[in-house]
């Protein structure tokens, strides 16, 4: 197919919209003006007017049928005589069907282009294929896959007897908001010269990977597609140069990919991947605590030795598409609409909009769990109960039969296991865990044999929704000692730096102590450095091997964190030359945040040529930024000429903000001609600068000049100026313009615009278009607009602000309730701001015990006190233990809140007396 054919029918249809905007313009426009319109389909303003003015061509087929419909009706309720040339232009049908063929010559035209821009790619896929022979996990045609091959759970069967017994159940799909997201961003990646990487973002059971599986199925039908079974699988496939063009790389539930050890690996190489040719896609679905977990930045140092520093370098840049956990009204409406039986039945007994959890019989799942009865319900509740703390902690292998077996009895009480037969007390538990419910799925699940039919001997996998459910019910119990007892014994050390990390969080530092141990034993490099940290925080000097040596084999291994502590040591103990000497080993590995911190330590001891010689060598290596750290520094240290002469040359170099700030310099001298050179020399490519030098002319006097420096900026891309330009055509009534540039600024990754327009709208009472503006902020990777709208509706609203708070906290942003709460409090309302506080504990937000404790303290009561601050703990706050060695230094227990401090708690939550 042609490109001269796609742009003549391409054209015909364009004509042809144009043609309806002018009916829509000279017989409704003056009744239904083009935001209300939006409104009727459920469709930014802005956008349905590019669609009636022929600009673009919307993907949105069903959008575009409203639209016309909605036209037809009034313009016939309305008298107006249509001419009977433009009477086509109102039949809905005719326009669905010349949609579907230009989408179908533009998706051709599209692909042969991709294919021809890819020609050389494609010899390299071909060159790749033949390496495929040994890999476990292979690519074939997406055509090829089913979808419970891919990850997507069965649904309720309805009450249709239609449904055969034992089918796989796979419902009628309804498209919702963030279907259009992500099949807008797969079509940019089919398009792309590189792969691109695609994070699909929900809770258990929100319906994420069947969203992935219809956006593939949609937009990348023809490609291949390839689904590790395991870190090793993914690592062979990306060895072998598997991902090739044109193959979708499927990574569900990808946070069992990229934890631990093997999960650093494995992320490095998808970040490598994603350097190479393309296109492809990598598509990964997780849960929003795990990829907070894997993206957020250290809390309280426990973090800060770099357990997931890859996995964050990979996620941190991607906007993750997120899946809302339930459907909005609208949505709810064509879910009705449907006469599936499973949708009719989800969509009847799902009051909250909570549709695809309903689906997978998540409820009764949980009633089978809680409901437990005798003779083997008891058991079998334990020995979920202790899978689920185990997945809680960071367990990601299969859940062995051994391992259960060994931390089941710290679930039970005496008396029942003293009613225990042993012979067949755990084959009943089991039997009792692996039973199916709804005949849907099971608390424990068998996991398939990678190479082979059937499943794995002695190994489960625990339900999805069960682990969600455990995260939020059992989020303030820590698993008892024998649990533990069964990590050290039965868990693959693999697994043990993530236990022990968690434990350690958990302020159960002798736990975290034993299993680091345990795997610095079994060759883990990094385990040695975290137990030199909790050594040095006991401060017990009669260990047997030292915090010192133990640092020393992790940096030995490649850790960078590991030499700044050995440097640290060296400082406090006063061996300056000592602290030098280890920091010159370390910078020698080529670390680059290490040679800064030689250049700086030399620069501050006045050994001012050794560190700019370092600096420069960086730069020639393309590190720029370490020369311009140490003109900073010299400029704070009064060297003024010495730091330009390192930016010049920084901005000789090709780093623009090196020149910005020589200008910035410049400006402060009073040489402001030289500072607009500067400005216009790092402005290439850079759009901040042409702001920066907007803003030079704008203090000159310049206003002509500025504005057009300001537009100009603006084109480019630049944040500040699309700010300005946007809240000039606010004050001048163009709000449709502000939005417009308020999203563009949002597409690169700032949302302040968007907040700020969202609080203006609600300030004027257009409490709908605030929320749209906000959500459209949250969509950017904004999770505290939603929160900044309920904090506003406050004052007005307070049901719609606590809803838009619940919001908040299912988009993404835990401490949403806590928020509001607080406000309430500051508000003189103590009895709302209670109860808002503890809805928050019970959603599973811990955070908010830190309010409660405070308030405990202030009444006087150190028990209730003493409880938060354990339940803290057991949720992993590093503050905890701080809080609970204050409380007991403030009633005279100064032993015990020394111990806390060295080496925190048992695991039932009792004072450590030591290692």
């Amino acid at each position: 197919m042609t490109g001269k054919q796609v742009s003549s029918q391409e054209e015909e249809f364009r004509a042809d919209l144009r043609r309806l905007g002018n009916l829509y313009r000279t017989h409704v426009a003056k009744k239904v003006s083009q935001r209300q319109l939006g409104r009727v389909i459920n469709t930014v303003p802005t956008t349905v007017g590019d669609w009636l003015k022929g600009k673009v061509v919307t993907p949105q087929e069903e959008k575009l049928v409203e639209l016309v419909e909605f036209l037809a009706d009034r313009l016939d309720t309305s008298g107006v005589e249509v001419p009977p040339e433009d009477l086509r232009l109102l039949d809905a049908d005719e326009w669905r069907k010349r949609h579907t063929a230009v989408m179908r010559l533009r998706n051709q035209a599209s692909g042969a282009g991709v294919r021809g821009a890819h020609a050389s790619t494609a010899l390299h896929a071909a060159a790749s294929r033949s390496r495929l022979g040994e890999l476990p996990d292979k690519p074939r045609p997406f055509s090829a896959w089913k979808p419970q091959q891919l990850g997507i759970h069965p649904a309720i069967r309805g009450d249709s007897v239609a449904v055969p017994q034992h089918d796989f159940v796979l419902p009628d799909y309804v498209e919702r908001e963030h279907d259009r997201h992500l099949r807008a961003r797969l079509e940019a990646a089919k398009a792309s010269t590189h792969p691109t990487l695609i994070v699909v973002r929900g809770e258990s059971c929100t319906g994420k990977t069947r969203t992935a599986y219809e956006a593939v199925r949609a937009c990348l039908a023809d490609w291949d597609l390839v689904f590790p079974k395991g870190v090793a699988s993914l690592l062979a496939l990306l060895d072998a140069d598997a991902v090739a063009p044109e193959t979708v790389l499927w990574l569900n539930d990808a946070h069992r990919f990229l934890r631990n050890t093997e999960g650093e690996a494995a992320a490095a190489a998808l970040q490598r991947r994603l350097e190479g040719p393309g296109p492809a896609v990598i598509i990964a679905t997780m849960w929003p605590a795990d990829h907070r977990a894997l993206t957020a930045a250290p809390q309280g140092g426990v973090d800060a030795l770099g357990l997931h520093e890859h996995a964050r370098a990979l996620l941190g840049p991607v906007v993750p598409v997120d899946v809302p956990p339930s459907f909005t009204e609208l949505e709810l409406r064509a879910l009705r609409s449907s006469r599936h039986p499973s949708l009719e039945t989800a969509a009847r007994t799902s009051p909250t909009g909570a549709i695809t959890q309903t689906l997978a019989a998540a409820p009764q799942l949980v009633d089978h769990y809680e409901s437990a009865v005798a003779p083997d319900g008891p058991y079998g509740k334990a020995v979920i109960t202790a899978a689920m703390d185990a997945r809680r902690f960071g367990l990601t292998s299969p859940l062995t039969e051994a391992f259960l077996e060994a931390a089941v009895p710290g679930y039970l009480a005496d008396q029942q296991r003293a009613d225990a037969d042993p012979d067949t007390w755990f084959a009943g538990a089991l039997h009792y865990a692996r039973t199916r419910v709804m005949e849907v799925t099971a608390a424990l699940e068998p996991v398939a044999h990678p190479n082979g039919m059937g499943s794995l001997p002695g190994v489960y996998r625990l339900a999805d929704y069960l682990d969600h459910y455990a995260r939020t019910t059992r989020q303030y119990a820590f698993p008892p000692e024998i649990f533990w007892s069964a990590v050290e014994h039965h868990v693959a050390t693999t697994e043990l730096m993530g236990l022990a990390s968690a434990a350690e969080e958990h302020g159960r530092r002798r736990i975290a102590a034993t299993l680091y141990r345990r795997a610095a034993v079994a060759g883990e490099s990094a385990a040695a450095g975290r137990l030199a940290n909790l050594l040095e925080l006991a401060g017990d000097s009669q260990q047997t091997v030292s915090p010192y040596h133990l640092y020393q084999e992790a940096a030995t291994a490649g850790h960078p964190w590991a030499w700044r502590a050995l440097v640290r040591l060296e400082e406090e103990a006063g061996n300056s030359e000592g602290a030098e000497s280890v920091l010159r080993q370390a910078a020698a590995t080529g670390d680059l945040g290490l040679l800064h911190d030689l250049v700086e330590v030399l620069e501050r001891r006045g050994e001012r040529d050794e560190a700019e010689s370092l600096a420069r060598q960086a730069a020639a290596d393309g590190h720029t930024w370490i020369l311009v750290k140490l003109a900073d520094l010299r400029r704070v240290l009064g060297d003024s000429p010495g730091a330009e002469t390192l930016l010049r040359a920084a901005g000789d170099a090709g780093d623009g903000w090196a020149l910005e700030k020589l200008a910035e310099m410049r400006v402060a001298a009073g040489d402001l001609e030289s500072a607009e050179a500067l400005l216009r020399e790092s402005a290439v490519g850079r759009s901040e600068a042409l702001y920066a030098l907007m803003e030079l002319h704008r203090d000159r006097g310049d206003h002509e000049g500025a504005r057009a420096l300001l537009l100009e900026a603006a084109e480019e891309g630049s944040i500040s100026a699309l700010y300005d330009v946007a809240m000039e055509r606010e004050e001048a009534g163009d709000q449709a313009e502000a939005e417009r540039l308020a999203r563009e600024s949002g597409s690169y990754g700032s949302t302040g615009l968007l907040q700020e327009l969202a609080s203006l709208r609600e300030e004027t009472g257009e409490h709908e278009l605030a929320e749209l503006l906000a959500r459209d902020a949250v969509a950017a990777g904004d999770t505290d607009a939603l929160l900044d709208l309920a904090l506003l509706r406050e004052a007005s609203d307070r049901e719609g602000a606590e809803r838009l708070a619940r919001e908040a906290a299912a988009s993404g942003h835990p401490s949403a309730l806590q928020r509001l709460s607080r406000a309430r409090a500051e508000a003189g309302d103590r009895e709302g701001a209670h109860r808002l506080a503890w809805e928050a504990v019970r959603a599973g937000e811990p955070g908010v015990l830190r309010d409660l404790l405070d308030e405990q303290i202030e009444a006087g009561d150190r028990d209730g006190a003493e409880r938060s601050a354990l339940q803290a703990a057991n949720c992993g706050y590093h503050w905890a233990l701080t809080e609970l060695a204050l409380l007991r230094a403030r009633a005279g227990d100064p032993a015990s809140a020394e111990l806390i401090r060295r080496f925190g708690l048992e695991a039932d939550g009792s004072v450590c007396p030591g290692f």
